[in-house]
């Protein structure tokens, strides 16, 4: 993937919108029992092309959304928008997970479900998106 086109923007003098993706509750087993964290995903944008995603971990919930937040803050990038839409279709793949992003027509509104369907603070009313998890056969 060529990351040639991809620009930073500092997030100083943008009002963003955040939006929850997903909250893990993780359990570390210890001679003393366990003790539980918590992970958050997070996506931040203004709605107007500018997205960012960030990775927040803590002992309780809030904080780890507000490390999350503020860690999408730090990653924020430019992506494209031609009439609400991707300007092609893209594929994106990372160990057994892969996301599949396509143009939709006028109209079509967004066909997503799961994690896929928060992605809208990027600007992006018509999309069609799929996640798919293929496990290699043994």
């Amino acid at each position: 993937m060529s990351t040639i086109n991809i620009k930073r923007v500092k997030s100083s003098e943008i009002e963003l919108k955040d939006r929850l993706v997903s909250i893990q509750r993780v359990a570390k087993v210890t001679k003393g029992g366990r003790t539980f964290s918590f992970s958050a995903i997070v996506v931040v944008g203004d709605e107007n092309g500018i997205v960012g995603y960030g990775l927040g971990k803590a002992k309780e919930v809030t904080e780890a959304i507000a490390k999350g937040i503020d860690d999408a803050k730090k990653n924020l990038v430019k992506v494209p928008v031609i009439n609400g839409t991707v300007p092609h279709e893209q594929i994106g793949k990372f160990s057994g997970g892969f996301v599949f992003i396509k143009p939709a027509a006028n109209g079509t509104g967004v066909i997503a479900g799961g994690a896929m369907r928060r992605f809208g603070v990027g600007r992006y009313t018509q999309r069609i998106g799929k996640i798919e998890r293929f496990v290699k056969p043994a």
